[in-house]
């Protein structure tokens, strides 16, 4: 398996088969993405949620590689007006990709496509995160939160082997929210995700994984376009 942090909360897993999911992408309008929309090859593309910053490339990505794009139904019915194939699902249910399954769990946030120009906003349905299984391995992707205390709960029940978790405040919660986060979903990897892309949300994520040594937790600095070391795994 490879995982690759494309910046602000997008990641990419390619499985062992070579087949890829890809969450979150955001890349066209990221100051500190090292990655091109056009040079992606995805098989599907998983959505947090609708805000700009995690679905600003979806649907061309989408179309461009055949990649039906797996997101609460009513941000699917608005990802499929914009010419995406879709699968629609909710709130703990569970999706067959083949190569691997998605489990769609909560996140506590906003979900709006806001369109400037019309001055109208359209309503992108709950947000989420999601428990993906691939090569026997369970990745955790929390999505745009606040703290919550059913994180203790999705921990126990999914068993998460990593867990990408956002640190940076303002928008989302913060380190020290994310400290407690990483502790209840009990992964005993951790990546912090959705920071420093914006002067609101600049974080020290290095000061983040050193406070999960704390707990007794591993955690690992990804920078964007580079991939997750996944040899702690072996």
């Amino acid at each position: 398996m490879e995982i690759i942090f494309h910046g602000q909360s997008c990641i990419q897993i390619t499985a062992d088969n070579g087949k890829s999911l890809l969450v979150d992408p955001f890349l066209s309008g990221n100051p500190l993405s090292k990655s091109n929309p056009s040079d992606i090859r995805t098989d599907y593309v998983l959505l947090t949620h609708a805000h700009q910053d995690h679905i600003l490339d979806a649907a061309d990505i989408s179309k461009a590689n055949g990649a039906p794009i797996v997101a609460i139904p009513e941000l699917a019915a608005y990802m499929s007006w914009q010419g995406a194939e879709t699968i629609g699902m909710n709130m703990g249910g569970t999706v067959d990709l083949g190569f691997a399954k998605a489990t769609m769990i909560p996140a506590f946030h906003s979900s709006g496509i806001v369109l400037d120009d019309e001055q109208r906003i359209v309503y992108g349905g709950m947000p989420a995160g999601f428990v993906i299984e691939v090569d026997g391995k369970r990745i955790l992707h929390a999505g745009d939160t606040c703290l919550f205390s059913d994180m203790a709960l999705i921990g126990k029940r999914s068993k998460p082997d990593i867990a990408f978790i956002p640190i940076g405040g303002h928008f989302t919660m913060g380190p020290e929210d994310a400290l407690q986060a990483a502790e209840w979903y009990g992964a005993e990897h951790v990546v912090p995700i959705h920071y420093d892309t914006f002067p609101p949300i600049r974080q020290d994520a290095g000061a983040f994984v050193e406070s999960l040594r704390g707990l007794g937790l591993k955690g690992q600095v990804v920078e964007p376009g580079s991939k997750v070391d996944l040899s702690a795994w072996k």
